[in-house]
Order: C-alpha cells, then structure tokens, then sequence
C-alpha cells in the first residue's frame, strides 16, 4: 500500500500588507535620496530578519530619540507614534520622515475625534505594543486599554452615555468581536468607528489561515515573537482545533512537530518577508512534504502612497 504523500498548504494571502510595504519602502527611498544614515526609531517593522536587512543597507535603529543626532533625518516606525514624541523631535530639530501605516493614522484621528467629543474612550488592545502607546499617547486622559471580556465588566466610567471604542489593528477578529459585544451590552449607548479598526490585512490573513487549519495537523506561522498579528494567526489556528506554532525562520521548526503530519499548513503574518516562507517550504521539502498546494482565499491588491516629501524629492532628482 502507498503511503500517502505529505503535503503543504499554503494561505494567500499572507505576509507583507500594504503598511509593512510603505514602511519599508520608505526607508529605502530615504537612503537614496538623503544617504547614510537614516535614523529609524524602533524597529521599521516587527521582523528581525527585515531590520538587519536595513541596518546592512546603513540605517540606524534606536529606542528613543536622544540617540539622533540633532537636525539628523528620523523615520517614524508604521506602529505610530505619540504625539510626546512628536514634540521631542520638533525640539531636537530632527528632519521627520513618518512611515506610520495609514490604517493606524486612522485610529489616531479617532481618537483625538473622540475625546474633543468628550467621551471616555476604550481603547481594546495589548498593552506595551509599539502601536497601542502611540494611540494611547493622543488621549491619556480619556482613554483607558483592556483586551478582555472580564476587563469590560470591572470597567468603570464617569458618564456611561458618553463612551466610545476603538481597537488596534492587528488584533483577532474573533476575540475583539467578544469584547465589543460585552461593551455594547454594559454601555448601551456606546459608539464606535464608521468601519472596524482591525486592518484588512490582518482580517484577511486570519480568514485566510481558519481555510487552511481545519485541513492541516499542524500550522506553521512565520513571524517574529513581537509582532501582534503573527501571534494572533497562531492563536486563531489553535482555535480551530489545530496545534499551530509561531517560528522566527525554517531554523524554528522542530522534527517532532511533523512526525505525525500528512499535512502542514504554512502563512506569515504582515511583517515576514516571502523570502521566509520559501525557505520553510525547502525544509519542509526535506522532511518529505513535497507538495504544495496554495490556498488563495480573497485577492488583495491595496496600496499605500508614499509620504508627500519623498514624492517631492524624488520628483525633484529625476
């Protein structure tokens, strides 16, 4: 009897989004233009692999604006930032280049919507993300951050008339949804984004792994420990019934994951490079899974511009 072959599926759409691919670009674009070095704050994207790419090309990343040299050229990350920081870089005269996704800028202006509006503001999100300090940074005094259902019943709020939600973007869809249910349920009144905050990227990709998870005995999520989104694939993934880990690289998989497996399901989350994902799909060719079978649930095909004064400057060279 012939065993049966091993085989990978593969989720589209999966890896960079339009943000990570604006971010990224725009770096590039500043280092030739202005030359070495671009200052970036943070990492430009959460993957390791993409930030030493960049840091070989001559960018220099750092934690905190002290570390630039004054009037020296900054790139902002694609998290966000806060309007504190804002200020410390108009201080030290630092030449600003924001490659904030505009999916986050959106949230930002929500915000600042909401609490000139004078409501108290429940921002659902992790705390100590790079994209959820610099949202929280634009309303401290009316915003209060909580991820969880049993969060919404302590919460507590001044006028129970006047409360607003948003969310930050690289959330799961279904444990968000939860959340904002339990809102509306304690505060009746509560309002909300137009559209939800959660980016169609991340929204795609985690529709796009459910398709892949009921079908697979183990799911691979390519994606750095930091990054929101990849965490969640992988969270999404088990919820399916399915053992799913996050790896960094092909260096991440461990033989025994697979000793069981007929069938693996391969995505990356919005920061991981496709170059990543061809390298496990080699070792996993290694290991015996020599088909591969992509799994296209939706087309994407958004794009972000660029920022105004790289437009100008390039416009101006050529």
């Amino acid at each position: 009897m012939l065993e049966a072959m091993k085989r990978v599926l593969l989720a589209k759409p999966r890896g960079f989004c339009a943000g990570v691919v604006r971010a990224i670009d725009i770096v590039n674009v500043a280092l030739e233009l202005y030359g070495k070095p671009i200052y970036v704050r943070k990492e430009i994207v959460h993957n390791l692999h993409v930030v030493e790419e960049l840091r070989r090309e001559g960018v220099v990343f750092v934690e905190e604006l002290d570390e630039v040299p004054e009037s020296a050229r900054v790139v902002f990350s694609a998290h966000g930032i806060s309007p504190e920081v804002r200020r410390q870089a108009a201080d030290r005269q630092l030449r600003v280049i924001d490659a904030t996704c505009p999916l986050v800028t959106k949230v930002h202006l929500e915000a600042i919507k909401y609490a000139r509006e004078g409501y108290s503001i429940i921002l659902i999100g992790h705390k100590g993300h790079d994209e959820v300090t610099g949202t929280l940074g634009e309303a401290p005094q009316h915003m209060t951050l909580l991820s969880t259902v049993e969060e919404v019943d302590q919460l507590e709020v001044p006028d129970p008339k006047r409360v607003a939600y948003l969310t930050q973007t690289t959330l799961s869809l279904d444990d968000t949804r939860e959340v904002i249910r339990h809102l509306r349920r304690k505060f009746p009144a509560v309002v909300g984004p137009p559209a939800d905050d959660i980016c169609y990227a991340t929204q795609n990709r985690q529709i796009a792994i459910k398709a892949i998870a009921r079908d697979s005995d183990v799911v691979l999520v390519i994606g750095a420990a930091n990054s929101s989104n990849s965490n969640r694939l992988v969270e999404v993934a088990q919820s399916a019934g399915t053992r799913a880990y996050l790896i960094d690289d092909e260096r991440g998989i461990d033989p025994a994951w697979l000793e069981e497996a007929r069938t693996v399901g391969v995505t990356a989350g919005a920061s991981a490079p496709e170059i990543l994902v061809e390298r496990v799909l080699d070792k996993l060719k290694e290991q015996g899974f020599t088909e591969v079978r992509e799994v296209e649930v939706m087309e994407e095909d958004v794009r972000f511009a660029l920022p105004s004064e790289l437009v100008r400057d390039m416009a101006a060279l050529s």
